[in-house]
């Protein structure tokens, strides 16, 4: 009974699939670059509120967002939840982001949809802040 249960448990765990961010429509991509807050690339990122784009990272671009003090959240540029195309790559304003393709906006404080019938939220990247440093990761 007991290594039934261990065999059971094993193949429910071989069976889960964390897919919260990732997008059908979108490849994978590895990120991993570092932002100087004291260098003109991070001007944008002293203050909460702020936002920077970083156009040769990620599949179409990364932005950084700084949440507050000491949170920073980053995301992908592609439309999630459509192919890639030539319009895919989303604008960046000051609480959205949107896909020009079919003007659907997605939170940049946490990559969620505005609209609720879209599946997938905004790719989001790993930020860690070390002084006045942050390193942006998947």
């Amino acid at each position: 009974m007991k290594n039934l249960f261990l065999l059971l448990l094993f193949i429910t765990l071989l069976s889960c699939d964390d897919d919260s961010n990732n997008s059908t429509f979108l490849p994978n991509a590895t990120v991993n670059f570092t932002v100087n807050l004291n260098l003109s690339e991070g001007n944008n990122l002293l203050i909460p509120g702020g936002h920077a784009v970083f156009s040769n990272r990620g599949i179409r671009g990364v932005v950084v967002y700084r949440r507050s003090a000491d949170l920073f959240v980053a995301f992908d540029l592609a439309c999630p939840h459509i192919n890639l195309q030539d319009c895919s790559t989303m604008t960046v304003g000051a609480l959205f982001m949107t896909c020009p393709c079919d003007n659907e906006r997605f939170q940049i404080i946490d990559g969620a949809p505005e609209n609720g019938n879209i599946q997938h939220a905004a790719r989001f990247y790993n930020v860690t802040l070390n002084g006045n440093l942050l390193r942006i990761t998947n």
